[in-house]
């Protein structure tokens, strides 16, 4: 169904998720007022005994580095070292949910952002699924997820209008993502950065991600022309967003950079590493646990979600 007219279902409610070789029955609740409890911030793999990384490997030249092994990764939590419950390599599949902005400041520049969408879906697998939701005052499901790669008709005649509910709209995504069973997930998000409009704070749509195992990727199609404060205040909100949950921030003129940029996403989907751990009972204390992943070979960068929210008992 079609998020047009209607806000994000945070009211309480319960849904269930299975998670594949790593989850069992997983019970999420929604407190009133359109927002998330503070205790379902990010708890999405603690509640099933294990928090799931996807983590992103790469050398000085930025590209993909594999055939690394379970010893050649630990995790450290809160900055001590706990032990790996799962790891694999395996070329899973992936959801993904675009975000398109179609708001009035993104006038100029709709045509170029249809392309990015374009770009993306290319460079699907065939077992890989998109969906594709365009974003102003409103948040409407252009495409729900499939693997094709062509954007539908419908996407070719949005205009430009109306204000930007980028957070409600990471928030939406980050929500329908929950009932996917594909163990990687992403959001990309194509805007300018300027959230106008939105309910729900960058925080909040932010946790809701992480609590999905969402890596948000943002393409910044900020306007050149204007007031550099503020292009640089619009950047900063979706640097934030991609830095937190593991992802990558481009700042695309469009061209190839831009072209580039999401075969690289799209690339990256598929060459992730999957942690996951166990955390002990002691842990189940509602607080935020800091996540960090080291290797054992300091050349390269790893990149991957910064922590959780765990439960309490």
């Amino acid at each position: 169904m079609s998020p047009r007219n209607s806000q994000p279902r945070l009211s309480a409610f319960t849904k269930t998720l299975f998670l594949s070789a790593f989850a069992i029955l997983l019970s999420i609740s929604f407190a009133g007022n359109k927002s998330l409890a503070q205790d379902d911030d990010e708890i999405v793999r603690v509640n099933s005994d294990l928090v799931v990384l996807n983590v992103t490997v790469v050398d000085a030249q930025g590209k993909f580095v594999s055939g690394l092994r379970a010893g050649d990764f630990k995790l450290f939590v809160d900055g001590r070292e706990q032990p790996l419950s799962n790891f694999t390599t395996e070329e899973t599949p992936y959801a993904a949910v675009m975000l398109l902005d179609t708001s009035g400041s993104m006038e100029q520049r709709m045509m170029l952002a249809r392309s990015a969408a374009i770009r993306f879906l290319e460079h699907l697998r065939e077992e890989d699924v998109a969906a594709v939701y365009r974003f102003d005052s409103e948040i409407d499901k252009v495409q729900d997820f499939s693997s094709s790669r062509d954007l539908a008709d419908f996407a070719f005649s949005l205009k430009a209008k109306g204000m930007t509910a980028l957070n409600d709209a990471i928030l939406q995504a980050a929500v329908d993502l929950r009932q996917r069973t594909e163990n990687r997930r992403a959001i990309v998000v194509i805007s300018d950065g300027a959230d106008t409009k939105s309910t729900a704070s960058a925080d909040k749509a932010l946790e809701t991600a992480l609590a999905s195992n969402a890596t948000i990727y943002t393409v910044d199609m900020s306007s050149t022309v204007g007031a550099t404060s503020r292009n640089m205040a619009n950047a900063a909100v979706l640097r934030n967003f991609a830095n937190k949950s593991g992802g990558r921030y481009v700042s695309s003129p469009g061209g190839q950079v831009m072209r580039d940029a999401f075969a690289d996403i799209a690339e990256e989907l598929s060459n992730q590493y999957t942690l996951s751990y166990s955390p002990p009972d002691s842990a189940r204390d509602g607080r935020w646990h800091k996540l960090e992943v080291k290797l054992s070979r300091p050349e390269l960068v790893v990149r991957t979600r910064k922590g959780y929210h765990a439960p309490k008992k």
